[in-house]
């Protein structure tokens, strides 16, 4: 098996630890367990359990990435473009489920572990970007008011997408996958419309 495909496999079973058990639970035991090897087999991959966690949280990024890299926008429309584009970051299915909730969990070790704080800073700073990058799309082709502070409703948006991912993770019988997926597409309307 690739060296990469295996280390992917070995943090997906972080994942499943994590979700199931809580991050407290997720030693390197528990890990080698999930993924029906041994300790010294899981230690060839990842040396410590802090380069698992760090690549297991660099992994939510890459995938999410690789998602949205992979879309043809080519024939949508800017305000569907960035529909499409920011759904592959919410928690709309049974994997960006498993993604969010893996990622908060890091996040929240985030403030003691400089490594996944650097990491959780470069995935915000990239959601950050990528809205930005959507409300001057916007923008330029016209389906937003000309004048529009570009750098404010940048950061609505990032602040409506990661609030909706937080609550689709802390209250999913609240925050459903419907309700996640109207809020943006009303959010994204105003914005298409706003003067």
């Amino acid at each position: 098996m690739d060296i990469e495909a295996r280390r992917e496999g070995l943090a997906e079973a972080l994942w499943r630890v994590i979700r199931r058990d809580g991050l407290e639970r997720a030693s390197v035991r528990n890990v080698a367990r999930e993924a029906g090897i041994s300790m010294g087999a899981l230690r060839h991959y990842f040396g410590t359990q802090d380069e698992l966690l760090a690549f297991a949280m660099r992994l939510v990024i890459e995938r999410a990435r690789g998602r949205i890299e992979a879309l043809d926008l080519s024939s949508c429309a800017p305000r569907w473009a960035a529909e499409t584009v920011l759904r592959e970051v919410l928690p709309l299915d049974a994997e960006r489920r498993a993604e969010a909730e893996v990622w908060l969990a890091l996040t929240g070790r985030a403030l003691v572990d400089p490594v996944l704080w650097a990491l959780r800073d470069e995935s915000y700073d990239l959601l950050r970007g990528l809205c930005r990058r959507l409300v001057d799309m916007l923008v330029e082709s016209g389906e937003a008011a000309p004048g529009l502070d570009a750098d404010l409703e940048a950061e609505l948006l990032y602040a409506v997408v990661d609030g909706l991912a937080v609550h689709a993770v802390v209250r999913p019988e609240r925050a459903t996958d419907d309700l996640v997926a109207a809020v943006l597409a009303r959010h994204l309307d105003g914005l298409s419309r706003r003067a």
